[in-house]
């Protein structure tokens, strides 16, 4: 009998490569992200994140804290920065000539990107009023949203005023969010909404078509409310 250790081997556990600094998270967001845009927020665990990132689950909390603050970096971030590129951009040069049609394309397109790469960003939006005992709400995920919402519903009344454009306050708002809502939807519905025949347009031919929706809702902005209504 050969002596106790000599002559067998054990089974050892491959050794794990070091991953630079900041790749799990990195792996963790996208595995985030395409787990909430799949299967929805409550549906998606973090062990199922983490499984996916090939991470250990212990990281991940060590990284993010809870699901909802990883929901908010890979899915909410995206939005807020692309909120606020466009209000610091346009916040600079408020006395400007009106937006061209490139000028509003441009947001628009990056709006259309953000919804169309975060699916589920748009499903939060769309259920946010029946979210607020959730722990979206509790960490304030939902509220980043709105905020964000909010500065740009407060930058596009600047700008109007800007080039001499008076606002009715409540359909200015009506028609900043209700645009948002409109580049959602068709960002991220599908066939489902849209039916077998959905129209085969490139997404710059799609993007091109909100801008237009857009910018007509501008053409009769000095119109108001009433006066419209008493010419339906």
């Amino acid at each position: 009998m050969a002596p106790r250790g000599e002559g067998t081997s054990s089974p050892q556990s491959p050794v794990r490569q070091r991953r630079p600094r900041g790749e799990p998270r990195r792996l963790l967001i996208e595995a985030a992200r395409d787990l909430f845009n799949r299967k929805g927020y409550s549906s998606t665990s973090t062990r199922e994140i983490a499984e996916q990132a090939d991470v250990s689950e212990a990281l991940l909390y060590r990284n993010f804290r809870t699901k909802a603050n990883i929901f908010r970096e890979a899915m909410v971030q995206p939005f807020v920065d692309a909120i606020d590129t466009e209000i610091e951009r346009r916040s600079d040069d408020l006395d400007a000539a009106r937006p061209s049609f490139g000028d509003v394309s441009s947001f628009v397109g990056a709006l259309y990107s953000v919804f169309r790469e975060h699916r589920a960003l748009a499903a939060m939006i769309f259920a946010a009023d029946a979210l607020v005992e959730s722990d979206l709400a509790e960490a304030g995920v939902i509220d980043d949203v709105r905020a964000a919402i909010d500065r740009f519903v407060v930058l596009a009344a600047d700008l109007a005023r800007a080039q001499g454009i008076e606002l009715d306050p409540a359909s200015h708002q009506l028609a900043i969010r209700g645009h948002m809502a409109m580049i959602a939807g068709v960002a991220t519905f599908g066939p489902w909404y849209f039916g077998a025949e959905k129209p085969g347009l490139s997404e710059d031919e799609v993007v091109a078509e909100l801008t237009t929706w857009v910018m007509a809702r501008y053409a009769f902005a000095e119109v108001d409310i009433d006066t419209r209504l008493g010419e339906r």
